[in-house]
């Protein structure tokens, strides 16, 4: 029996087949990819390791990236491919601190951006990512200790080609039962699933996932979908006329401002003491607990979801792809109700996150980005605007004329950028000093916040000072959560868990609101384009959003975030009404990629 299991063996595992090189590329790679597993799992969770996937598309990923040197016999021609591999899986590691997901296809033609987050980038490493390409050098290292292999004849690679065929179809066969892999990696789509499927599938899986759906047809069975989902979303509830409303509209999208630093006392001193102020206002909506909904455009989805309305592709960026697309605003409603002039205001260059594309189709008027400011106060790796300095000229400019026109009706949008990870800020605009010991990741968290909230001090002066401050609301958001994969580092200390939020909150404050309120229930970012609606009086804007306001009494205090996870009150809220809010990220997706704003059928009518 022993001798008939070795018959087999040799037969399938010839050692003309697998020499000694061989066996060292596919063992170091098979190494590669488990390592990218592991490290995967340990900043999400270790379920995939219990699934067969893993292991079975592990080895038939290993036997197709060996499968150069079984060609070619090159040595140097399989390290080369090696090191190529060691930086995907390294950046995909990297981008998977902050997002929980592997760069989408369409992130790829985004590289240039990096140049502008180059300190967020290194922020991003670990220690480990070593690893890999000291596995790479230790291969090559290794096989060297044998002599030059004759390339392989015809009939050994049919060999290998047929092993790796195997390994393919019985990976497919596991699939067969679920519905094949496309249906498979949709049922994933859950908050306890939704991390597994790059280590089971492997990230090639994942790309190979992405590639298939962005441009896959519409259907019309997804147009039923759509119209289905929308024909459940709740009826506009208007505010009264004797409520007052506003027709000049300030937001500020603060880069990656969390809640739990408003209100917050650190050895006796305010870390936001304006937006203090501004949240104790008796004039003023707050809601703290605004779940972080933003996926792979990071601060350009925050746009998209607060002036549109909409959840942002489950992957990908839709600023690189879906500018051309229909979107109706909060630009444009106030456009058609009050005849208003648009600006935003950035210190980005506009290529970067394809702000002037984004801008013109959300109907922004003028855009004044980089060139427009004195590069006099400069934060961060790149030397940029400072926002303290942003503020200071932004209401330069607003005294001046050039922007806000006397009379002038406005929706007036500026994008703070000094807030970016790793959050280092120069000693000599520090306006905040502690003494104790934290975490240094909280620490420079708080400087900055300190630093942001004071340019926020300075434009909000400025705006209550206006003669026409009675009739304008402002709207002051974090634009996602900021602390990504240090969330969890930082509240293993004492001080960290005591008052760094556990959850991806970020605030929503409405300065001058008709309907001054504190909202404590858990609300979605895309909640907060109807909200704005609401209190504007644009409630005949035939776009609703895909959220729902505040204001309206029947709105669960529920939210799914960007991971798909539920948070909130979810034992005040139906199975209907949760999965009605996880079903709105696949919905938003093929709104967005099938420009199904622009054919109304989906839309409620006047």
């Amino acid at each position: 029996m022993k001798k008939s299991w070795k018959l087999l063996f040799n037969r399938l595992f010839p050692a003309c087949l697998w020499t000694p090189v061989t066996v060292s590329f596919t063992a170091v790679l098979f190494f590669k990819f488990i390592l990218f597993d592991i490290i995967w799992c340990l900043q999400t969770t270790f379920t995939s390791f219990s699934s067969a996937a893993l292991y079975l598309n592990t080895v038939l990923v290993t036997l197709v990236f060996a499968l150069p040197y079984v060609l070619s016999h090159r040595r140097w021609l399989q390290i080369v491919l090696m090191f190529v591999l060691d930086g995907l899986l390294i950046s995909n590691l990297m981008y998977s601190r902050t997002y929980n997901t592997v760069i989408p296809l369409e992130s790829y033609l985004l590289a240039g951006n990096l140049s502008d987050f180059m300190a967020s980038v290194v922020d991003s490493m670990r220690w480990t990512d070593i690893l890999f390409p000291l596995s790479t050098l230790f291969a090559g290292l290794w096989v060297r200790r044998y002599a030059s292999e004759a390339r392989l004849v015809w009939r050994n690679v049919v060999r290998y080609l047929a092993t790796t065929a195997v390994a393919g179809a019985v990976c497919g066969l596991l699939l067969l039962p679920k519905g094949g892999f496309s249906k498979t990696i949709d049922d994933m789509q859950s908050a306890n699933y939704y991390s597994c499927v790059t280590p089971e599938y492997t990230f090639f899986g994942s790309l190979l996932y992405d590639a298939m759906h962005t441009d896959a047809p519409c259907t019309p069975q997804i147009r039923e979908e759509v119209k289905a989902w929308f024909a459940l979303q709740p009826d506009d509830t208007p505010l009264p006329d004797s409520i007052g409303g506003r027709k000049n509209l300030v937001v500020v999208l603060c880069e990656s401002l969390e809640s739990w630093v408003i209100g917050l006392r650190m050895e006796g001193k305010e870390i936001t003491p304006n937006l203090n102020r501004a949240v104790a206002d008796t004039q003023t909506l707050y809601a703290p607990h605004t779940l972080t909904q933003v996926k792979g455009g990071r601060s350009i989805d925050c746009q998209l979801l607060l002036n549109a309305g909409l959840l942002p592709l489950r992957s990908g960026c839709y600023a690189m792809k879906y500018t051309g697309n229909n979107y109706h605003t909060l630009t444009k409603a106030m456009a058609s109700a009050y005849n208003s002039r648009s600006y935003l205001l950035t210190v980005d260059k506009p290529v970067t996150w394809n702000q002037a594309q984004v801008a013109k189709a959300f109907g922004i008027d003028t855009l004044i980005s980089k060139d427009a400011w004195r590069l006099d106060e400069k934060v961060g790796s790149r030397k940029k605007l400072g926002d303290v300095s942003f503020m200071r000229q932004a209401v330069e400019k607003m005294k001046e004329g050039q922007i806000w026109k006397r009379g002038e009706h406005v929706y007036l949008q500026l994008v703070t950028y000094s807030g970016h990870n790793p959050f280092i800020l120069p000693d000599n605009l520090k306006r905040i000093h502690f003494k104790g010991s934290y975490p240094q990741k909280m620490l420079d968290y708080m400087t900055m916040a300190n630093y942001t909230d004071h340019a926020l001090g300075i434009l909000l002066k400025y705006l209550k000072s206006r003669p026409d401050w009675h009739e304008t609301m402002v709207v002051i958001v974090g634009d996602h959560e900021g602390l990504a994969a240090d969330r969890a580092d930082i509240r293993r200390s004492a001080e960290g868990r005591r008052v760094v939020s556990a959850s991806q909150y970020t605030p929503f404050i409405v300065l001058n609101s008709p309907v001054p309120m504190r909202y404590n229930g858990v609300l979605g970012q895309v909640d907060m384009y109807p909200t704005i609606l609401n209190l504007m009086h644009l409630d005949n804007y035939y776009w609703r959003g895909m959220g729902q306001s505040i204001l309206d009494k029947r709105k669960v205090a529920v939210a799914v975030g960007s991971q798909m996870n539920v948070e909130g009150d979810v034992q005040h809220a139906s199975k209907v009404e949760i999965s009605h809010l996880i079903q709105a990220h696949t919905i938003a997706d093929w709104v967005i990629r099938y420009n199904m704003e622009k054919p109304f059928p989906v839309l409620k009518e006047n």
